[in-house]
């Protein structure tokens, strides 16, 4: 099973997805099924299917039942073996018990058979049907033919999917308002990335981290250990959408900045309807727990997590999963490590085959062995191959020259240097073909690995370069800009905005002179001066804080010439201290009290603004007497220089008391 987006989640329905057995590789690689997932991804539906369960004659009836009267949509997609006997119904098959199911609870059923002289995928259907079916096969086959609910019929994957697409568009543009048992499920809670069509292999590890969280105890949170660039952020994906039905709450949480956590419980206490906007962030740990306690079905992932201490005090406990993606070692505290290595040989060269038409199995296992099986080298080296319809000996001829040259002082391992190589590869193609998504894919390698909002764009057109910026302006080019990003496998575009790996992102900052990459750097930081979500004492502008903050923690702000950016950044404190987050808080303005006093010195203006951040942060955390010292040594400094007239020292003045210390902005 899979899902591409959610009930929840701007409208998408959940599709049940029959199909025959052979219609998963056929043949050679071929494969109908992943054609029908893009089809209902590109749609943006939840997939639903019985793959989770690798033996199906050992479903019982009523679970495949529950699983097809659950959803909104049938899609069936007929081959030639209608699917296993059903354990405990033997009279019929699993492929015959969905498709009488669906009937039976009324669901709109979209039904595609496979072409009788479907030769051009390699073999003539009749073969099959004269040698392996029988009479009862055949009698449903032609059942459903004669029913009239065959929407049509395909012979090659390509012309599946385009099928599929256009009549699931044409279902709900029929459907624009969801009935009852539609508006109940669109309470679910949801905001998983988009899954990967292309997702191949991890079986074993799935089933495993599937077992081993419905063996409850500690095993309920388990931490998906392994190198970057091993996939462990797709496996995470893949397994949340693969078992989706089996939750009513999915929340995903970047946890690379363990700060900025609580700000995504406060989304999700939003979604849950359980905190208002404007709740501390204390308040929101206390209510958003004990919800999730009180609940069972729901599944949290943290991303990127580096520091147990970061995510312990968010675990809610009770009957839910907790899946965390770390590079790091020491999680035995929390959580159930569980090692993710590179791909096993045969995933990647089914992955390479799937992406690069005409690729021989001996060529995808050359190509393998040179990134070692790492899927994010092996998914950037398919994507290049498949645009450029490069022959094997080409690609890796060009890999190894490269390599050399872009990281003889680089880390050593095979799997980098191929990786570096294609990125470049990919990355000269783009600047080539497209100049302004090139210039794109470079600004992106400057902020966060985090999704980035398309207002950190769209709100800075005039500071873009020019090429850019033009296409920025005009909704219908930015979006074939982005298209055209994510298509060369440099950035991911989803509804939470552009993301790019970091492995992509330092290796596109590696290929840049000095020279570039502080023009870069510079255009990066305007821009995010420019993105100013608005007060940060304004529980209305905390989302779009949520959403900047790990770009402004990613820019370099101690060291920033941007006068903007600093004022910015002296409200990110603020924004944090207004959410209750002393501890970040105190952290930041901290930080740049200390970098700017150094830089710009005791009697700038930045300074003595971090300064009374810093001061509110102390008063946070009890340390009232460091505060009025901070304070006070503030406006005898403002005294000085502006004069005791000036708006600024007067205003500071009325916090600094004899009689005791407050503290008001």
């Amino acid at each position: 099973m899979g899902v591409a987006g959610s009930a929840g989640s701007g409208g998408g329905l959940r599709v049940f997805i029959s199909h025959t057995s052979e219609l998963r590789a056929f043949p050679e690689g071929t494969s109908f099924v992943a054609a029908v997932e893009r089809a209902v991804s590109a749609c943006g539906h939840v997939i639903v299917d019985m793959a989770d369960f690798p033996a199906a004659d050992q479903v019982p009836a009523e679970l495949c039942m529950e699983r097809v009267q659950g959803c909104d949509v049938y899609v069936g997609v007929l081959g030639t073996r209608y699917g296993s006997l059903v354990r405990d119904r033997p009279e019929v098959s699993y492929t015959e018990l969905e498709f009488d199911t669906a009937t039976a609870a009324g669901l709109p059923r979209l039904v595609f058979v496979l072409d009788e002289g479907a030769t051009d995928v390699g073999i003539p259907l009749s073969a099959l049907l004269d040698r392996e079916f029988g009479t009862r096969q055949e009698t449903f086959r032609r059942r459903v033919q004669d029913s009239g609910l065959v929407t049509g019929s395909f012979a090659h994957p390509d012309m599946l999917g385009r099928l599929v697409e256009r009549s699931l568009r044409d279902l709900a543009a029929r459907r624009p308002v969801p009935g009852p048992q539609l508006a109940e499920r669109a309470l679910r809670v949801w905001n998983v990335p988009a899954r990967n069509p292309g997702f191949t292999g991890r079986e074993d590890l799935l089933a495993a981290v599937r077992e081993r969280l419905l063996a409850g105890d500690r095993a309920v949170v388990q931490a998906l250990r392994g190198m970057g660039g091993v996939g462990k952020t797709q496996l995470a994906t893949e397994y949340a959408h693969r078992f989706a039905t089996a939750y009513d709450l999915a929340w995903w949480v970047n946890a690379e900045l363990g700060g900025l956590i609580g700000d995504q419980f406060a989304a999700l206490g939003l979604a849950l309807g359980c905190v208002q906007a404007g709740a501390s962030t204390e308040v929101v740990r206390a209510v958003v727990l004990g919800e999730l306690r009180e609940r069972g079905r729901w599944l949290l992932v943290f991303d990127n997590a580096a520091n147990p201490a970061d995510i312990a005090g968010w675990l809610p406990g009770g009957t839910g999963h907790v899946l965390i993606t770390t590079r790091e070692q020491g999680w035995t505290e929390i959580a159930a490590p569980v090692e993710v290595d590179v791909l096993a040989r045969p995933e990647s060269v089914a992955i390479l085959q799937a992406r690069v038409t005409r690729l021989g199995a001996a060529d995808a296992d050359r190509l393998a062995e040179e990134p070692v099986d790492l899927p994010l080298a092996i998914a950037q080296a398919a994507a290049f191959m498949a645009e450029t319809d490069m022959a094997a000996d080409e690609y890796l001829g060009l890999l190894q020259t490269r390599a050399g040259q872009l990281l003889a002082h680089g880390p050593s391992g095979s799997y980098l240097r191929s990786l570096a190589a294609a990125t470049d590869l990919i990355a000269d193609r783009l600047a080539r073909e497209d100049p302004a998504a090139a210039g794109l894919a470079d600004l992106c390698a400057f902020l966060a690995p985090d999704p980035i909002p398309a207002e950190v764009f769209t709100g800075a057109v005039s500071e873009l370069p020019g090429d850019l910026a033009a296409r920025v302006a005009d909704p219908l080019a930015w979006r074939q800009t982005l298209v055209h990003l994510a298509g060369q496998s440099l950035a991911r575009v989803d509804q939470r905005g552009r993301q790019m790996h970091r492995l992509t992102q330092a290796i596109l900052r590696d290929r840049l002179t000095s020279e570039q990459a502080a023009e870069l750097r510079k255009t990066t930081e305007t821009i995010l001066a420019a993105s100013d979500p608005g007060d940060p004492d304004d529980p209305a502008t905390w989302p779009r804080w949520t959403r900047l903050m790990p770009h402004l923690l990613a820019a370099n702000l101690g060291t920033t010439d941007s006068p903007g950016l600093r004022e910015l950044a002296c409200d990110a404190c603020n924004y944090l201290l207004a959410r209750g987050d002393g501890r970040l808080g105190y952290e930041l303005a901290n930080r740049l009290h200390q970098q700017w006093r150094d830089r710009l010195g005791d009697d700038h203006e930045h300074t003595w603004t971090a300064a009374r951040s810093l001061a509110w942060a102390l008063v946070m955390m009890g340390r009232n007497a460091e505060a009025r010292d901070l304070d006070q040594d503030t406006l005898a400094r403002k005294r000085r220089f502006l004069g005791g007239d000036h708006p600024s020292t007067f205003a500071l003045s009325a916090n600094v008391c004899p009689l005791g210390w407050r503290f008001l902005r």
